[in-house]
This record gives C-alpha cells, structure tokens and sequence, in this order.
C-alpha cells in the first residue's frame, strides 16, 4: 500500500509562492487519510455482523427443522443401546405358483418392564392380568417387587394390546418395535410352511428363524439380504391346497380316521401342488411338540413326508409292470394264482380267503391278488427287485425342499429272503412315506423316466433316469385304469377324468410285534388322466372305518378311494382339465377290496 505524504513537496513550494498556509496541505491530507481508516473499519464491522446475523439465522432454520422432523415423527421411548452385531430382522415372503401370500411380515410390539422405574408395580400388575388373559397377576407381582432391572412381558402384543397397556400409565412398562412372521392363511399348507421363532433378540428388533418345514430348510436364504427381498416361490397352489384339505378333511371325519394324508403332483416336473396332513395346526400359534408318546399323535407330524407306512397292494404295479418291462409276462399272461400259497413255514393268502385260480396278469391287479403278484415277483428273483424300487426311490429319503424330508426314510428290510420278497410284492415288509409313493406313481406316469417331488415353483432339473421303459410304464398305467373301471377302484371313478390306481390296505403293526387285527392303513394312488397323465394323487387314510349298508369296512375301496374320487372332482377343474367324453360306467355299491394275511405253520 502507498501512503500520501501530509506535506507533499511539490504542493508546499508552491503554496509558498502564492502565500497560501502549508498546514491546510497537511490538514486536508490528514483528514483524507482518517477517512479512509474509518470507511475501512466502518465495513470490516459491517462483514463480521453479516456473518453472525447469518450464523444466528442457521442455528435458528437447524433447530426449527430438527423441532419439525420430531413433531411428525413416531414416539419411542428411549432405550440403551448395545454394541454387538446387528440383528437382521427383515425376511423374504413365501409365496404360491401365482403370487399369493403364504408367509409374510408384520410389524408389532413387544412389551417389557423396568421394574425399578415403576411407580405403582401392583396396579400395572392387576391390569397387564385382565389385558393378557395368559398372564397371572400374582406372579407379575412377585417379578416387579424382585431384583430385576429388565423382564419381558410378552414378545408380540397386537396394536389393541399396546393401547390398553399405553392407558394404564406406567412408566416402567415399555414397548419396542419389531418384525413378526404371519401366515395369513391360518391352517392351509401349515406343514409345508412350517413355522418360526425368534433367534437373536433385543428389545428393539428381532431375529425371525425357521424352525420346521419350508421355513427351516431355506432359512438362510430368506434371510440373506442379497436376494434383495424376492419372495421364495413355492410349487403349491394356494386355491388347490384349500380345497384338497377341505376334502381330504370331510373325508377322514367321515370315515372316523386318526390321520390323513393328500398329495397332489405334477407329472412331468415333480412339483407338488397340494400336500396335507392331518391333524394339522396353525403356525401363527404353533403347538408344542409331544415329549411322549407316539409322534404322529401330534398335529406337528407331517404324515405324507415323515410317517412311515407298509403301502399294501399299491405297491403290486411294480413287480408287474417289471416284469413286463423284462418281456416275462404280458397283460395276457396266465399265472396259477391259486391260494394259499407256501413259502417255507408261511402261508400267503388271499383277502377274505378268496382262491382266484388262474388269472391273467390284468386281472392280478384288477383283483388285487397276492398269490398272483408273488408268483411274477418269483419271477424277477429278489435281486431285480431290490434293484428297481431302489431306482424308484423307495431306499432313500425323498430330496423335498423340507426339514422333515430326511427324516423320512424308509424302514427296508436288512435281509431279502424269499418270503421278504413275496411280501414286499404286495407292499408289507417295506415302510415308506406317501410321498415316496407319489414319486414313483409319477415315474411310471412320465414314461418310465424318475421323477423327484419338489416343492419350488419353475426351478430348472436334470431329466430323470429312464428307469423302466416308456411302453411298461404306459402298459402300468393302463392294469390300474382297469382298477378304477371294475376293480376295487371304481368309487374313485370320476366321469370324464380317466382315473387310474390302485387301492392298499394294510394291517398297522404293532410296537411289541405283529400287526394289530382291527387296524389298517388305507391307500389310493392314482394318476389321471390315464391317456395322457398330468397329476399323481395318493390319498392316504390311518384306521379308518367305513359305514354302509354291508357293515365295517376299513378296505382302501370303501376308504381311501371315495375321498380320492371326490378330490378329483374337485380339483381338476382347479387345474383347467377339460373332462373328456367317455361312456358313464354303471354305479356300483360295494367295490372290491385288496388285502393280506400271513400265517404262520
């Protein structure tokens, strides 16, 4: 910066000359010099204030919008946090084929205390007891007069329940927000969902885990965050499913049953449309599990993936269809079916002691002959046998996508001597599930080619091994149409579907040995439509007792066949079938019945 001199040379030798004063120069200069002092102060006082008016005005906008942001917000209380992994609350929902929900979120309550910060524990205690019907006063009393800093009260409480609880006024009763599962359609497909729990906990959030079923078996994945929330698509179809347990439960009332099972498959992809078992229960309130007793006495046991069951005669269609896979017999084929029949100290007989004599090979099934279904499995020798319900499936647990899946393997004999399998034939001696048997009724429907029952929706799957040929599979599928036409089939004959199947009754064993006497398990398994197969249906029925004009009947016919007969009706028109144009049969009252006795020399 240059500063003007106060007493410039040049102006003062002048002004001596003309007789002016020199010190109005300096005078003039110096208060030039001053005023621009004061301009330069004058406007840094100027900026400094600007910048606190400024300053002033921020702090003022910060706080009203923080103000705002509070007054729009949800009210909490506040709570102390905890260092620790974050808990992941969020998980994908569960869905049908179509979309429709099968398990979702919901976001509630949970409702806990600090006892020391209550002011009148005894009255919050009395109130908290009418609010919650489950809860005892006396024993809320005895927790808030204790040492405890923190109790829970209850883990999920409804928007209702936290009103009447934010009525009562109570400081030291606090609520925190959280993720809940719901199955909004309470009963329907409650074992293939399953059901959770909570896992990692606090009072602001909590971990929601699988603990049976679907729910379990994809637990990881419906918790990873890096699916992005899709939904698990599952195989079933909501609708179908209703009305399979509608009926499926009609029928086990009806019939006086202990248990019931239905599954329903798709053919060409094993995917399963509809499963039930019941009893069932509803997973929003999941039941305990039995610690005593026989397992299946409880509404958690899934009958048609964990129960364990010699399937009777359904399973005679396969030696048969074997053998004529091996070119040793035909349709046509006679066979000495003559009854009883020995092997060693054993005597194989035929239900109600019937002797059929010679039968064709399509009158062994049609009648549901055992004598006549040992005499082909003699045929295959044991080793062909074992080999082909080994490719069925029938020595594993099946692969379905659940956590029940492998527990249910199956109960095969250690050794195979000629009399196992004579009786393995005609289906005793061998435990399997009814999925098992849905599977391998739908290989031979598929053309011979293996079929593994799943339970997600449009997953891509290796083909199937051929397990037996196209043409024997076809020829099976025809032996159990003629079941259905005039065999012990026909009150499963649905006009226009083309049902083929075959019923089973088998004598329940017992735990000490033996079988009981007035005991069964009743089976239907049927594909349809016979000429071109789509669906697999077993139906599958524990004790039941039908009541007619002929008495008792605990056959598979009299059982298990009408309530599959009535699913069909039901269920194929879900499932856009056209009924085709066939000639009614005549209606019959009492169809045939398959069974088994052994008796021992």
């Amino acid at each position: 910066m240059i500063r003007t001199p106060l007493r410039p040379l040049a102006r003062i030798l002048r002004a001596r000359e003309t007789g002016e004063n020199p010190d109005v120069i300096e005078a003039e200069n110096r208060a030039q010099r001053h005023a621009v002092i004061q301009d330069g102060a004058r406007n840094r006082a100027q900026g400094r204030l600007f910048i606190m008016a400024m300053a002033f005005v921020l702090a003022f906008v910060t706080v009203g919008m923080r103000m705002g942001v509070m007054a729009a917000s949800q009210p909490s209380e506040p709570r102390a946090q905890v260092t620790g992994a974050q808990i992941i609350s969020q998980r994908a929902d569960i869905t049908d084929r179509h979309g429709r929900v099968l398990a979702t979120n919901l976001l509630t309550h949970s409702l806990y205390a600090h006892p020391r910060q209550m002011v009148d524990p005894d009255a919050a205690a009395e109130k908290l007891a009418a609010i919650f019907p489950d809860l005892k006063a006396a024993d809320l009393k005895e927790d808030f007069s204790g040492k405890r800093s923190f109790l829970w009260i209850k883990k999920k409480i409804s928007p209702e329940q936290m009103q009447q609880v934010h009525d009562i006024g109570e400081p030291g009763l606090l609520f925190g927000p959280r993720e809940m599962r719901l199955y909004p359609n309470d009963r329907i497909a409650s074992h293939i969902l399953g059901g959770s729990t909570f896992g990692k906990e606090d009072v602001a959030s909590a971990e929601v885990v699988g603990i049976a079923g679907v729910e379990k078996a994809f637990d990881h994945w419906l918790r990873n965050p890096a699916n992005e929330g899709a939904p698990l698509v599952l195989s079933v179809d909501l609708t179908v499913q209703a009305a399979m347990e509608e009926v499926l439960k009609n029928g086990m009332n009806i019939m006086k049953a202990k248990g019931a099972t239905g599954i329903l498959m798709e053919v060409k992809t094993g995917e399963v449309l509809a499963m039930a078992s019941l009893p069932d229960f509803d997973p929003n309130d999941r039941p305990r599990p039995l610690l005593t007793g026989d397992p299946s006495d409880s509404p958690l046991f899934n009958r048609a993936v964990q129960g364990q069951y010699e399937l009777g005669s359904t399973f005679k269609i396969f030696p048969i269809t074997q053998a004529i896979d091996l070119k040793l017999v035909s349709p046509t084929t006679m066979i000495n079916a003559n009854a009883p029949m020995r092997i060693g100290k054993y005597l194989i007989n035929e239900f109600r002691s019937h002797n059929y004599g010679t039968l064709s090979v399509t009158d062994i099934i049609v009648k549901s002959s055992n004598v006549g279904t040992v005499r082909v499995a003699q045929m295959l020798g044991a080793d062909r046998q074992k080999d082909f319900l080994e490719k069925l499936g029938f020595f594993e647990p099946t692969p379905v996508e659940m956590s029940e899946g492998p527990t249910g393997k199956p109960l095969v004999p250690k050794r195979w001597p000629a009399v196992t399998s004579a009786t393995v034939s005609f289906g005793h001696g061998l435990a399997a599930s009814p999925l098992h048997l849905a599977s391998a009724y739908a290989t031979l429907a598929n053309g011979g080619k293996r079929v593994s029952p799943t339970l997600v929706h449009g997953r891509a799957r290796k083909e199937g091994e051929q397990v037996i040929s196209a043409q024997a599979a076809q020829t099976g599928v025809q032996l159990m149409r003629q079941v259905v036409v005039r065999g012990s089939g026909r009150s499963a004959d649905v006009v226009g579907y083309e049902v083929a199947g075959k019923t089973g009754t088998a004598d329940k064993p017992r735990p000490s040995g033996g079988y009981y006497k007035n005991k069964v398990v009743s089976t239907f398994a049927s594909v349809f439509p016979a000429s071109n197969p789509e669906y697999v249906l077993v139906v599958t029925l524990d004790e039941p007792t039908s009541t007619g004009p002929g008495g008792e009947s605990r056959t598979a016919g009299a059982t298990s066949a009408p309530v599959a007969g009535e699913m069909v009706r039901r269920l194929a028109p879900l499932l856009g079938l056209r009924p085709l144009t066939e000639t009614p049969l005549p209606t019959v009252e009492r169809p045939l019945a398959d069974g088994i006795k052994l008796v021992s020399n």
